[in-house]
């Protein structure tokens, strides 16, 4: 299958933000890893691959919940063009 191709993962059902969990950073459910620590995995040169081998706990739906989080989180914040 593609990436294409993949199924859409609505990350609100994969991604929680609890204030007793982390200081309340957002975090996948059922796990303290938090969203910017996959998403800084990725931008260090980890492969999904990768990141799913060295955390268990994590699911291929979950890194794309981070992802999909992260991207929402960006176009939420106008920024200044330069």
């Amino acid at each position: 299958m593609s990436p294409l191709t993949l199924p859409i993962v609505d990350w609100r059902h994969r991604i929680n933000i609890d204030a007793d969990i982390r200081a309340g950073v957002p975090c996948v459910v059922g796990t303290r890893i938090a969203v910017s620590d996959v998403v800084g995995w990725f931008a260090g040169g980890m492969t999904e691959a990768e990141i799913l081998q060295d955390f268990p706990d994590l699911s291929a739906d979950d890194v794309r919940a981070c992802l999909q989080y992260a991207a929402e989180c960006t176009n939420s914040t106008p920024r200044p063009v330069s």
